[in-house]
């Protein structure tokens, strides 16, 4: 079942494209300004729950080697403008401790339509409103993207067209220039010092008028119109607009690394588990009760927050191992340390032992 949002009547001045039509059927109260956000036909009710099994061998990490922990420590600083290279080449590892930690994701991928009055400089179009009965926002086609793909559409919707004089220009198609005011002149001529005369005679470059002409007018004093480009006529019409959006939310299980959590937003790990459907049920079953716990929370936020006011077209949800690596080491007799973390092999080493203050010209 289709639904329409209701809104207050349109307080639009008369001039305005946006009460030229008073109402259309399902799209009553669009003012010029937008008309909201409708709300989606009803949803119906998701799957049957997936059930992982329990943890299989391969989902251990291995552990990481001094020499590829050293080899992303040297290219960590040599990317960095300011870090001296001694502390990653000469550096002594003293222990390596993994923090392997679980990350689950949840994505949910909504089309949300909104609808408002709109018009462009009539080219011909013929005017259909009213000859049918206009279809309601979300029985409109759109084509969506490849799932968990952002687009945006504009759709002018059909049998709401109609042809209108220029509410800007009242069809004259042009406007007065608003550089030199109409007047066609922008400044004083710079060759006559705005006199009119040069040396006894009359200035050729400005006629003896003693200004330049406006260059943004050609010395007309009119522009044209803007808003119906000079065609005098505009096409009114209602114009839908369809947004498909994946939202994205992640909850990275705590690991006493040390490492900030927001660090693991541009890495990947081991993908664990991962499925999709149309609505999902929350991740029962997985070996540790966080995960668990935390799909159950955030598909069921989603699913509040987002079928209000859009509809939702598909959900996944991920479960990955990201391996974390404290890395502690000495250089010159002080101990530092540093993580290498990600299948990316990243890292993060916030008190680097050699740095320098420069300056980028």
């Amino acid at each position: 079942m289709n639904s329409a949002a209701v809104y207050p009547p349109p307080t639009a001045p008369a001039a305005t494209a946006g009460n030229m039509f008073g109402t259309v059927p399902g799209y009553e109260g669009i003012m010029a300004g937008g008309g909201g956000y409708l709300p989606p036909p009803m949803p119906v009710e998701p799957t049957a729950p997936p059930q992982p099994g329990p943890v299989p061998d391969d989902w251990n990490i291995p552990t990481l080697t001094e020499d590829v922990a050293r080899e992303a420590f040297k290219s960590y600083a040599s990317a960095q403008c300011c870090y001296g290279k001694d502390p990653a080449t000469d550096g002594v590892i003293t222990s390596l401790e993994p923090f392997n930690t679980y990350r689950y994701r949840l994505e949910t991928y909504t089309e949300s339509r909104s609808t408002e009055w709109a018009h462009k400089p009539h080219e011909g179009e013929p005017a259909d409103f009213y000859t049918q009965t206009a279809p309601r926002p979300w029985e409109i086609q759109a084509m969506a993207p490849s799932l968990f793909t952002d687009q945006k559409e504009e759709i002018r919707v059909p049998f709401t067209s109609s042809i209108k004089e220029c509410h800007k220009c009242h069809s004259t198609g042009t406007m007065p220039c608003e550089e030199c005011k109409g007047n066609g002149y922008e400044k004083l001529c710079w060759v006559c010092d705005g006199t009119g005369t040069k040396e006894n005679d009359s200035c050729s470059r400005c006629n003896a008028t003693g200004k330049d002409l406006c260059t943004h007018c050609d010395g007309q004093g009119t522009k044209m119109c803007d808003t119906c480009e000079g065609k005098l006529q505009l096409l009114t019409y209602i114009k839908l607009k369809v947004e498909w959006t994946n939202n994205i939310e992640d909850h990275v299980v705590e690991q006493n690394s040390g490492l900030k959590v927001d660090d693991l937003r541009s890495v990947s790990g081991k993908e664990l588990f991962k499925n999709n459907q149309y609505l999902l049920y929350p991740l029962l079953g997985f070996p540790n009760p966080a995960i668990s716990e935390a799909s159950e929370r955030l598909i069921r936020e989603h699913q509040s927050k987002y079928a209000q006011t859009s509809r939702i077209l598909q959900q996944r949800q991920t479960v990955e191992l990201i391996p974390i690596t404290k890395v502690n080491y000495k250089w010159k007799g002080d101990s530092h340390l540093y993580y290498v973390y990600g299948n990316e092999h990243q890292v993060s080493a916030d008190n680097y032992p050699q740095t320098c203050c420069c300056v980028i010209l």
